[in-house]
């Protein structure tokens, strides 16, 4: 039968490769010659149509859980992951951040949790919170918050309550594949809508513009801004980096369909990965003006704490010939680390390459007029919510 042994008090930290059978089994490719854990991969059928490879635990279990066959060839019967969902009994929708380098500060996050699967998602360590894997838990066991407009609605009728633009989307994904059935996200523009409230919206999902109702009236008042994310316009790389988000031209004809319905439109290129999708930056946004983006941004890739293996993981079994030159360059942008926190530097690195990217995307932007005009949110239609309009609590 399959099994499972306990390891270190604390999960060893991963490398890429694996053991030699390993790799050739999963990616049919021969890695070069190193070693690795065994047993946190995942078998390809297991784990079809996700982002990572590996579901290793989380980084405050006391214990490392190692899947192994005993010889009776049972890892073969474990079924394949799916998507399960619960709630999250929240008290506190709305989240303060005093960051220097981000432009908000406050954000709601409806999910917890993402099925779109992207490998590079630097949120996939919060689900170590919860006791889960960064890896293959972050994408198949979602949290929900069904109660987010009534806390919302209370918050923000607070006493002392002084209204700035809310960001939503800047950890987890707000129009992922679930909110079609739960449709958490609308709700909260309803709110936002009645109260007069600005928001900040990024997402890669062409499920926004089933809210294009919502979004144009707020637009009309000046009190939303809406950008994707368009990390490539290769539909092989982004199926294999993002699998379950939006194909690039859906997400730029969602750009159209909102920027024709009067909402203001940015097109976030991000994360830029080098010697991957660092050539697409100028077609990506000659695509997003034409589908009349005003707006554009670029964030360097990030590989915070899990990340950085579950990248590495997912680059040698996509991209053998290229993993060593990917990982150099990375660090060339990082001060010769995988990955450098800083306030100021996180978000676009340093060094040669580095600025490159940064010129190279500047000069993009001022030959398509993009961020000529910034557009500024207002908060002159903020109404607090009124008691009446707010759920009754049961406690």
């Amino acid at each position: 039968m399959a099994s499972s042994s306990t390891a270190l008090r604390r999960p060893p930290a991963q490398t890429p490769a694996r053991n030699q059978a390993e790799w050739e089994t999963l990616s049919g490719r021969r890695p070069p010659d190193t070693t690795g854990l065994m047993g946190t991969i995942v078998e390809h059928e297991r784990r079809r149509g996700r982002g990572t490879l590996s579901n290793a635990s989380g980084r405050y279990e006391p214990i490392a859980r190692v899947a192994f066959d005993d010889g009776w060839q049972s890892l073969d019967d474990l079924p394949p992951f799916k998507t399960t969902v619960q709630v999250d009994a929240t008290r506190k929708i709305i989240t303060r951040n005093d960051s220097p380098d981000i432009p908000f500060d406050r954000s709601i996050n409806p999910y917890r949790g993402c099925e779109h699967g992207c490998v590079y998602c630097y949120a996939r360590p919060t689900h170590a919170y919860l006791g889960l894997s960064a890896g293959l838990d972050f994408e198949s066991r979602l949290f929900i918050k069904p109660e987010a407009p009534t806390l919302l609605a209370r918050e923000i009728s607070a006493p002392g309550y002084v209204p700035r633009t809310i960001a939503i989307g800047t950890n987890t994904d707000p129009y992922q594949p679930i909110e079609k059935k739960y449709q958490i996200m609308r709700r909260i523009l309803e709110v936002l809508e009645r109260a007069g409230h600005p928001v900040g919206i990024v997402t890669k999902s062409s499920l926004v513009v089933r809210d294009i109702d919502i979004l144009s009236r707020m637009a009309e008042r000046n009190l939303v801004r809406v950008a994707l994310s368009v990390t490539t316009l290769d539909a092989t790389i982004a199926r294999t980096m993002e699998p379950r988000a939006a194909t690039p031209q859906r997400r730029l004809e969602t750009l159209r369909q909102l920027a024709d319905a009067g909402v203001p439109t940015s097109v976030m290129v991000a994360p830029i990965i080098p010697a991957i999708n660092d050539a697409d930056i100028e077609r990506i946004l000659d695509a997003a003006a034409l589908a009349g983006v005003k707006g554009a941004g670029y964030v360097i890739l990030r590989l915070p704490l899990e990340v950085r293996d579950l990248f590495r993981e997912w680059l040698m079994a996509n991209f053998p010939d290229r993993f060593r030159h990917v990982l150099k360059l990375i660090r060339d942008m990082r001060g010769g680390k995988d990955y450098d926190s800083t306030f100021g530097k996180r978000m676009t690195g340093t060094g040669p390459y580095a600025w490159m990217i940064g010129r190279r995307f500047e000069a993009a932007c001022e030959k398509l007029g993009l961020n000529a005009e910034k557009v500024r949110l207002t908060t002159e239609h903020f109404q607090k919510p009124s008691k009446g309009a707010e759920q009754l609590s049961l406690f």
